[in-house]
């Protein structure tokens, strides 16, 4: 069931809401906080979801704030040039250290580790920085200098790290190598080749790893012609949408990217609204606007412009009525009988959550919805 599309004047007014939000709340650090009220992430940045936030915010034409971001990601890495270095140098002498001496996934706005316990050993966020990095630098014509160093740490981070399983999208299955996760290190890798972010004998090495990489994602990542969540699964994970569009590390014209979308429309979307993965249970295992906004993404670069629009008027129509959209709704729950134990354990859904007014952006401008040099709607189908 397609849903319906709504008010022009509704869609103009989240969107102007939508890029507000995203730049307010950024501080004075460059960090993007991931909610200003839910529990369990306030006073976090997520590199993951950042990059994914700064991408949208430079696309809607909000520049500066995204550069604000990279220069914070910058800062927070080069300050750990020591322990990355650390990791490099034991990793090749074949002592990969443990999880917990690994980067986290989240850092205080000022660059920091948390206090709290988390499930932080994540490689998605660090293929992801520098992915967003050089689509915002060809995109606004800037400069990489400010850059090479964070860059170069976290290439050789990768390079020593990629294989190891982690911790996925949601912090979970940390036992696991995550397709997800390797199209985001892919796309890391693919960037810095693309836009001249290394060189000399660091690029050599990118270039023979990415090859090794692919061919690993094309052969344990797949199964019966699709991608799949974990190497050994069968299953799909509404993240891996990402790999087609916006991350561009699978063919959106290829069987692979078609089969993959075919699934996830079929395994996890309910008119509209995507949801994590079968068997999810957080908060009931709801559907969420951002990935209905990945799926659309994957859509558009597949030929499906129509599907695109049903998706982003879907993500769209979760927003509250003061416009804050949330990390999931329960409209259609996997697991209903675990709503109500997440929020007697951390409160009800994180809303706003920027990493949905994000893909929102980055969807509605990629559709001409919205445009590119404010927050603002142009008439569907004039693009």
């Amino acid at each position: 069931m397609a849903t319906r599309a709504l008010d022009q004047d509704v869609i103009r007014r989240l969107a102007d809401h939508s890029l507000t939000l995203i730049t307010e709340l950024q501080t004075t650090e460059g960090a993007y906080p991931a909610s200003p009220t839910f529990s369990a992430y306030v006073g976090y940045c997520w590199l993951r979801d950042g990059a994914f936030i700064a991408d949208a915010a430079s696309a809607a034409g909000a520049a500066e704030s995204a550069s604000r971001f990279f220069d914070w990601c910058a800062r927070t890495l080069n300050a750990r040039s020591d322990q990355i270095e650390g990791i490099v140098r034991a990793t090749n002498a074949g002592r990969p250290p443990s999880g917990e001496h690994m980067l986290p996934a989240r850092f205080t706005f000022r660059g920091e580790d948390g206090t709290d316990e988390w499930w932080d050993f994540q490689l998605d966020g660090y293929g992801t920085w520098i992915w967003a990095l050089g689509e915002h630098l060809q995109r606004h014509g800037l400069v990489a200098e400010p850059y090479r160093e964070a860059v170069a740490l976290t290439v050789d981070y990768l390079l020593a790290s990629w294989q190891r399983p982690c911790y996925d999208w949601w912090e979970e299955h940390a036992e696991h190598v995550h397709i997800s996760t390797l199209g985001c290190v892919a796309a890391g890798f693919q960037a810095v080749l693309r836009h001249g972010l290394i060189s000399g004998e660091r690029r050599t090495r990118v270039e023979a790893e990415l090859a090794d990489l692919r061919a690993h994602l094309l052969s344990d990542g797949v199964r019966d012609g699709h991608l799949i969540k974990w190497v050994g699964s069968t299953a799909v994970d509404g993240s891996l949408a990402s790999t087609v569009a916006p991350l561009g590390v699978i063919d959106p014209a290829s069987p692979l990217a078609r089969r993959t979308i075919e699934l996830l429309e079929a395994h996890l979307t309910v008119e509209g609204g995507t949801h994590r993965y079968l068997g999810d249970t957080f908060f009931g295992g709801g559907q969420w606007p951002l990935l209905s906004c990945f799926l659309g993404l994957a859509h558009d670069a597949a030929g499906d412009r129509d599907r695109a629009n049903e998706l982003f008027d879907w993500a769209a129509s979760t927003a509250t009525t003061d416009l804050d959209m949330p990390e999931q709704v329960d409209r259609h729950l996997i697991a209903p009988g675990m709503q109500q134990e997440w929020i007697d354990r951390w409160g009800t859904v994180a809303t706003p959550l920027l990493w949905s007014h994000a893909m929102l952006l980055r969807l509605g401008v990629q559709l001409g919805r919205i445009s590119a040099h404010r927050p603002s709607i142009t008439p569907e189908g004039n693009i």
